[in-house]
């Protein structure tokens, strides 16, 4: 079993988060914080595929670290899977989740239909070999930003079977049911193998 994986991400919340995922499998997460000589991948690629294993390449490459990247992305039926691949930066490049969940509701005012999912798709890259792994989790976008945890769209997301937005529920809930949790277990099962 891996001891050691590098997150390619500089992003705190998706550090922790990875983190208490895989914290009692006993895996020692890095991050790109941890090696300054490397510069921030573009995300590029049509599709979230496509930018993981960009990341997962580049850190792989320059750490000889087994490389863990993912790119997620909220998929609105009403907005045709809107925002989805520009997730991040859907209301400008820089901007703050507060900007983006603002555009997205806006883009949502008069609609009935508020399906959603958030989607990962996870690479992991450890030199000769490329893995991928998908997660997905449908839910509901509120009207109205609910709940302090979480980041992104958590406060206007609300997961099937649940009352309260990712930004309600605690990390433990969140992480059980959660598309990069389940991305993630996808992975964890190829460790264990």
């Amino acid at each position: 079993m891996l001891e050691i994986i590098l997150l390619a991400s500089a992003n705190p919340h998706k550090i922790e988060e990875l983190r208490q995922i895989l914290e009692p499998f006993g895996i020692e997460l890095k991050s790109t914080h941890d090696f300054p000589g490397g510069v921030e991948v573009v995300e590029d690629q049509p599709d979230l595929e496509g930018n993981a294993l960009k990341k997962a390449r580049y850190w792989n490459q320059l750490t000889g670290l087994p490389a863990l990247a993912d790119d997620t992305g909220l998929e609105v039926d009403a907005l045709n899977g809107a925002p989805g691949v520009y997730s991040a930066r859907y209301a400008g490049e820089h901007v703050t989740y507060a900007e983006n969940v603002a555009k997205l509701l806006r883009e949502l005012d008069e609609e009935n239909n508020r399906k959603a999912r958030f989607r990962t798709v996870i690479a992991f890259v450890d030199g000769a070999n490329e893995h991928l792994f998908e997660g997905s989790c449908e839910g509901t976008i509120i009207h109205v930003p609910k709940g302090e945890k979480g980041f992104g769209y958590d406060p206007v997301f609300v997961p099937n079977g649940y009352k309260k937005t990712f930004a309600e529920l605690s990390s433990e809930e969140k992480n059980s049911i959660s598309h990069r949790g389940r991305a993630l277990k996808n992975f964890l099962e190829l460790l264990k193998n």
